[in-house]
């Protein structure tokens, strides 16, 4: 059995296409949306609103971390838009939509997907099913004689970003899951060097929960992604090897789990 494991795909559908090849089974750890893309700051929903010279320099003070003064930025560019609040959300989820009617005619049958921080769970029913994904968050599958368990989302953070939840719902959905053989979330466990990304210069929030489910647990594997470039890719943590399968929008390759 071959199940090849991508997350982190930002709008990469030319790649995700192809992501499945080979593999008995897709599995997509969430973030399919791409909203500023930090290595090439032309692309994505942000610069297609405010420009490219905006991207830089909120990719710049979110480097830094200057998150107060990125926000602020933030602010005066989306105050700029005429009709307020509900115009931005509607300008948003136009052009989620045009991304994700791009991305999920892309994934390969079947799919099992969860969310990302910065996914939209609600707007997924009009897609995944008449594509076949499977979406879990906070539930069990089996695939090929193993079982494996999702948790979508992230926590709070200063980049606040569309999907984060609150410490106490997300470790509920990750106790829900009782003991799998595969823990699949989008965010990784709390341990500082899964957790560091080396471009970003900064710690990307990890899940206690996870943490503590890995240790009681035990689970053969922990696969995650969101952070891009993170400090180590790969460690274990008792009898559980812990794997960042990659950051999917820039490498174009799955991460291979075979039995």
């Amino acid at each position: 059995m071959r199940v090849h494991v991508v997350s982190d795909v930002h709008g990469n559908s030319a790649d995700l296409a192809r992501a499945g090849d080979g593999a008995d089974a897709l599995v997509c750890l969430g973030d399919l949306v791409l909203f500023l893309d930090y290595a090439d700051r032309s692309r994505g929903i942000f610069p297609r609103l405010f420009g490219t010279e905006n991207a830089e320099r909120i990719v710049e003070l979110r480097t830094d971390r200057r998150f107060r003064e990125a926000r602020e930025l933030g602010a005066r560019l989306w105050a700029g838009l005429a009709g307020g609040e509900e115009e931005r959300r509607r300008v948003i989820e136009s052009a989620v939509r045009e991304q994700y009617a791009e991305l999920f005619p892309a994934f390969p049958r079947p799919t099992y997907a969860t969310y990302g921080n910065v996914d939209i769970p609600a707007l997924w029913p009009e897609y995944a099913g008449a594509h076949g994904v499977s979406v879990l968050d906070g539930e069990r599958t089996e695939i090929g004689g193993l079982v494996f368990g999702f948790v979508g989302g992230g926590l709070p953070s200063p980049m606040r970003t569309p999907y984060e939840i609150d410490e106490e719902t997300y470790a509920a959905k990750v106790a829900a899951l009782g003991e799998v053989d595969v823990l699949c979330s989008h965010i990784p466990p709390e341990v500082p060097a899964l957790c560091y990304d080396t471009v970003a210069r900064r710690f990307e929030r990890g899940s206690p929960a996870l943490l503590e489910a890995i240790r009681a647990t035990r689970p053969r594997y922990a696969l995650f992604g969101h952070v891009h470039q993170p400090l180590v890719r790969r460690m274990r943590v008792g009898a559980t090897e812990c794997v960042n399968v990659g950051h999917f929008a820039a490498t174009g390759t799955p991460w291979a789990l075979e039995w």
